[in-house]
């Protein structure tokens, strides 16, 4: 059985340290996903919380803290029990911005847990479609 792994690239026209906020810094990530109530920093445990309910949705600790390179944390969520997966963001530079590249592996195995793997892919898109719209306003339409 091969490891169950979500593969993600988006392009966004602004620069890496931009985009390091917005993956970083509650208020910015509060645009996009859910908000944690301090910055992410280099082995620290987090929590996000939803925008209406203020529900804990998310939590983990950051394992990988480059600036404005890459970013890794263990993510879970209630769905999935005990699991526990990891995110991996790499920011690269391109001419005009950021390319984001997003692996969220170690997802739970299985047909039984397929379902979760379709909600959080989904979920991806979507967060991704506000963080360019956070970082677009004028292309947002």
């Amino acid at each position: 059985m091969t490891d169950t792994c979500l593969r993600k690239t988006i392009f966004l026209k602004a620069d890496r340290q931009t985009v390091w906020a917005y993956l970083t810094q509650p208020e910015m990530m509060g645009k996009w996903f859910h908000k944690p109530k301090s910055a992410l920093k280099q082995g620290e445990d987090y929590a996000c919380y939803g925008r209406e309910s203020g529900d804990k949705l998310i939590w983990g600790a950051v394992t990988t803290f480059t600036p404005p390179e890459e970013l890794e944390y263990s993510f879970t969520v209630a769905p999935m029990g005990d699991a526990v997966s990891t995110v991996n963001w790499k920011l690269r530079m391109v001419p005009g911005g950021t390319q984001l590249d997003l692996e969220h592996s170690g997802l739970p195995q299985g047909a039984e847990a397929f379902d979760l793997t379709l909600a959080l892919d989904k979920g991806w898109d979507n967060h991704f479609n506000e963080m360019r719209a956070a970082l677009h306003p004028e292309k947002s339409a």
